[in-house]
């Protein structure tokens, strides 16, 4: 095999742990958990070399292994690379921590096997070169974590949400093989770089725009953005394994089909819009649901659909970069979180202690708005904002928003002092920070993703529409418990804990509810 089609080494790597693993039977199959962990090593192995690769030699496409255009290739550039190194990472993670959780299962074998194949199936999808394997790898990504969703199938909240999953996932596949079909037709290729260079020059013409379209809607359905969100809360009945490998690894799959496909994406601002608004209200949604959610697994959950809905609405931005970086951070602290929820729930349950609450005044989150929005300025003129797109600037003051509700907390008349030193803190980190890592973001992907377009009208009036929603909704958040105990209050907090039902709704247009448990 050439030195080029060495990335592909790692998905036929797990896809023997998985034969190996659907072999073991028996309750403890030490011989695939082994396999299993071994190939997880070696794939980061394959995953730093093509690192090294990439940094000694600059992009590069493989030669196709396959004919007339349908095959397997590799696209070695800074996007695989990351998500490569990436998956392999959280992979490695997930399954070294399976062996220990799911130990004395009776299909632990089975569960390994699964595990592998969807872990495979992601590595094809990221480095794919053509469209024909990007499109199967897309598929059987899907197809695989099925079967891990199912892994207790008598369970009636396990098959309500793998249905649910199972349906709009084939809705987003549908979306992704005509929109594959229209770019070959449109570009008369089925290699990816080749497409992507000629969108860059603007060509394509009606058919690449409807293609961006059919791309943006796969990605909206697979990132469970609002209305069809409501599997991915509901995926609590699967072992936490599949929980941290879904939030962290494979619901990302949207997010980079967008970036994937920047420079198609680019040629229709209409779609863009779409993902803007699409992406706003899901992100707002989410974010406030998981406020009100009691179990730790099921706030994280929710915390999932808003993350997802800010990484769609940077994509509609055309900030391309930053969903990239957003998509790494993310993927990093969910998997954390849900490996490391159940011994979070036994630490504070051991160590809480209820005391004074410092709760900010209407005067306290005013000014505390104010100092977050006046060290994200001066930070920014640091950085240099005249080199900023407004999109960046937009989002960065969106990000500051969080900070000023932690700014408010500190600057509570109750709150002492130290608080509001770590609070002011925070939010100049945090405004460094942002600023660093886009810049880091930006020089990583230079010639690789298009810049943000200058904004038009329609674009500005999305900028404003975007910064007012996130900060009314902050300021509303941060003076909340002002109004926490009236009525109307504790019936808004019932409502927003179910979601505003949006969920059962869906559940009823599928006929969810007919499920039934066979015992």
């Amino acid at each position: 095999m050439s030195i080029d089609l060495l990335p592909l080494l790692a998905p036929i790597a797990l896809v023997l742990s998985a034969i190996v693993g659907f072999a073991g039977r028996g309750r403890r199959p030490r011989i695939a958990l082994r396999v299993a962990e071994g190939a997880a090593l070696a794939v980061m192995a394959i995953a730093i070399t093509s690192a090294l690769l990439l940094i000694l030699h600059g992009p590069a496409d493989s030669r196709l292994a396959g004919l007339s255009g349908v095959g397997f290739s590799v696209r070695l550039d800074a996007l695989s690379v990351a998500m490569n190194l990436l998956v392999s990472f959280i992979g490695w993670v997930v399954v070294r921590y399976a062996g220990t959780y799911l130990d004395g299962e009776a299909r632990q074998g089975a569960f390994t096997g699964w595990l592998c194949m969807t872990l495979a199936s992601v590595l094809l999808m990221v480095v794919a070169g053509n469209l024909a394997q990007l499109v199967l790898a897309w598929i059987a990504t899907s197809l695989c974590l099925h079967r891990l969703l199912l892994f207790y199938p008598d369970r009636v909240a396990a098959q309500r949400a793998a249905r649910k999953k199972f349906i709009t996932a084939r809705l987003a596949d549908v979306a992704l093989i005509v929109a594959a079909v229209m770019l070959t037709v449109a570009y008369g290729s089925t290699d990816i770089a080749a497409i992507l260079s000629a969108a860059r020059h603007g060509t394509g013409g009606g058919l690449a725009m409807v293609a961006a379209g059919l791309l943006g809607l796969a990605a909206l359905l697979k990132s469970a953005q609002f209305p069809t969100h409501g599997w991915l809360t509901e995926v609590m009945e699967a072992p936490t394994p599949v929980s941290a490998l879904l939030h962290a690894g494979v619901i990302n799959a949207g997010g980079f089909l967008l970036i994937r496909f920047a420079d198609v994406m680019l040629l229709a601002p209409g779609v863009l819009a779409v993902l803007v608004l699409t992406g706003g209200l899901t992100a707002l949604f989410g974010g406030l649901v998981m406020l009100t959610q009691p179990a730790v697994k099921t706030s994280l959950a929710w915390s999932t659909v808003a993350q997802m809905g800010f990484m769609i609405l940077e994509c509609g931005l055309g900030l391309f970069p930053l969903a990239l970086l957003h998509i790494v951070a993310h993927s990093l602290y969910k998997a954390h979180a849900f490996l490391a929820s159940g011994s979070a729930v036994e630490t504070i349950a051991a160590n809480r202690r209820p005391g004074p609450v410092a709760i900010p005044k209407a005067g306290a989150v005013m000014r505390a708005f104010l100092l977050a929005l006046a060290i994200y300025a001066v930070v920014g003129l640091g950085f240099g904002f005249q080199h900023k797109s407004p999109q960046a600037i937009a989002l960065g003051a969106i990000l500051i928003f969080g900070v000023a509700y932690m700014l408010a907390q500190g600057l509570a008349d109750a709150a002492p002092r130290a608080l509001t030193r770590r609070t002011v803190v925070y939010a100049v980190a945090t405004s460094l920070g942002y600023f660093a890592l886009q810049a880091l973001a930006v020089w990583l992907t230079a010639g690789l993703l298009p810049p943000a377009p200058p904004p038009g009208p329609l674009q500005w009036a999305l900028i404003v529409l975007a910064v007012t929603s996130f900060g009314l909704v902050a300021v509303v958040q941060a003076m909340f418990p002002l109004w926490a105990y009236h009525p109307a209050a504790a019936g808004l907090r019932v409502h927003l804990s179910n979601g505003f039902y949006a969920n059962a709704v869906f559940d009823r247009l599928l006929g969810g509810w007919r499920l039934r448990n066979p015992a």
